[in-house]
C-alpha cells in the first residue's frame, strides 16, 4: 500500500505542477525553437524537468524520509537540474550553451553517490561475494551514472520517448527491488514510476511541454542510482544483466549512435538525427508510430531482465 500512495503523490504532484510551469516557462519565453534538427514545428515550453524533480523529491522525504538514497537523489538531482535550466534557458535564446559546465556538472553528481555509500560493491558467486578494490568501485559507479544521466538525454528526441521508455525501466527496476527484498530501492522506482506516468499526459504527442535538458539528466541519474543501489547490489556475473536490460533501450541507442559518430569521424558530444528513433521516422514511421515500437523494445527488454532474475532467483 505504501508503494501505491508515494506513485500517486509524486504522480499528483507533476500532474498539479506541470501546467503551472508551463504557463510561467510561455511567459517567460523559455521554450524549445523550432530548427532544422528538431522534429517539433512551433516553440514548446521547457520546465517540465523541474517539476519531475520537485514531485519526486517531496515524494520521497514523505515515504523515506532523509535518508542516504533520498540525499543523494535530492542533492545531485538539484545540481543536475540547475546546469540544465541554465542550457535550457541558453536555447530558449538562441545560444549554445558550452560543454563543460555541463560535463563537470554531471561528474560531480555521478561522484556524489560514493559519498552515501551507493557504489557498485563487487559480484557474488558460489564462492561468496567478489568485493571490487576501491578505485574499481569508483570508476564503474561514476561510469555507469554519468553514462546513464547522458543516454536518458540522448533519446529525448521525440515526443513522450523519454517519459515512456523511463516508465518501462522504472517498473523493471520496481519489480527487481520487490523480488531482492529492497524496500527503499522500490519506493524510489515506484516514484519514478508515477512521476514519469504523470509527466507523459502532457508529454505525449502532441507534447504540450518537455522536460528538457534538466528533466532528461535529472531522470538518467535518478535511474543509474536506482539500479546501483538495486539490482547491482548482490549481482551475479549472469544478474548484472538484469540492469542492463532494465536501461537496455537507451544502453543500446548510446551505443549505436557512438559507433556511427566514430565511423563517420564526427564528435561524440555532436547533437545529429542519428538515433533510432530519427532513423525510424526517416524510414517513414510517424512519431506515435516510432514511440509505440521502441516501447515495444523496451518492454521486451523489460520483461525479458524480470524472467531473467526469476530464473536465476
Amino acid at each position: 500500500m505504501k508503494y501505491v500512495l508515494a506513485a500517486l503523490l509524486c504522480f499528483g504532484i507533476v500532474v498539479v505542477l506541470v501546467p503551472i510551469l508551463r504557463i510561467f516557462a510561455i511567459r517567460m519565453g523559455f521554450v524549445d525553437k523550432p530548427s532544422a534538427r528538431k522534429i517539433h514545428r512551433r516553440p514548446i515550453p521547457l520546465m517540465g524537468g523541474a517539476a519531475l524533480y520537485i514531485g519526486i523529491v517531496i515524494a520521497l522525504f514523505v515515504f523515506l524520509g532523509a535518508t542516504p538514497l533520498s540525499m543523494t537523489i535530492s542533492i545531485g538531482g538539484f545540481l543536475l537540474v540547475v546546469i540544465g535550466l541554465m542550457d535550457d534557458a541558453a536555447k530558449a535564446g538562441g545560444v549554445e550553451f558550452p560543454v563543460w559546465p555541463r560535463v563537470l556538472v554531471y561528474l560531480a553528481a555521478a561522484v556524489l553517490p560514493l559519498f552515501f555509500g551507493i557504489r557498485i560493491e563487487g559480484l557474488s558467486s558460489l564462492h561468496g561475494m567478489i568485493l571490487f578494490p576501491a578505485w574499481l568501485e569508483m570508476i564503474s559507479s561514476i561510469i555507469w551514472v554519468f553514462a546513464l544521466i547522458n543516454m536518458i538525454n540522448f533519446i529525448d528526441g521525440v515526443d513522450g520517448l523519454a517519459s515512456g521508455v523511463a516508465t518501462f525501466s522504472s517498473l523493471t527496476l520496481f519489480v527487481t527491488a520487490l523480488l531482492k527484498n529492497q524496500p527503499s530501492t522500490a519506493l524510489l522506482a515506484v516514484i519514478l514510476v508515477g512521476a514519469c506516468l504523470a509527466f507523459l499526459i502532457y508529454n505525449f504527442y502532441p507534447a504540450r511541454i518537455f522536460m528538457g535538458d534538466a528533466g532528461a539528466a535529472f531522470l538518467g541519474y535518478a535511474l543509474a542510482v536506482t539500479a546501483v543501489d538495486g539490482a547491482f547490489k548482490s549481482a551475479t556475473l549472469v544478474t548484472v544483466a538484469v540492469p542492463l536490460l532494465a536501461l537496455g533501450v537507451p544502453i543500446l541507442d548510446t551505443a549505436v549512435v557512438m559507433l556511427r559518430r566514430l565511423l563517420s569521424g564526427k564528435g561524440l558530444h555532436r547533437a545529429d538525427k542519428l538515433h533510432t528513433h530519427h532513423v525510424l521516422m526517416r524510414w517513414g514511421l510517424t512519431q506515435i508510430q516510432t514511440v509505440s515500437f521502441i516501447y515495444l523494445i523496451a518492454a521486451l527488454f523489460s520483461l525479458l531482465s524480470i524472467v531473467l532474475l526469476l530464473a536465476l532467483s
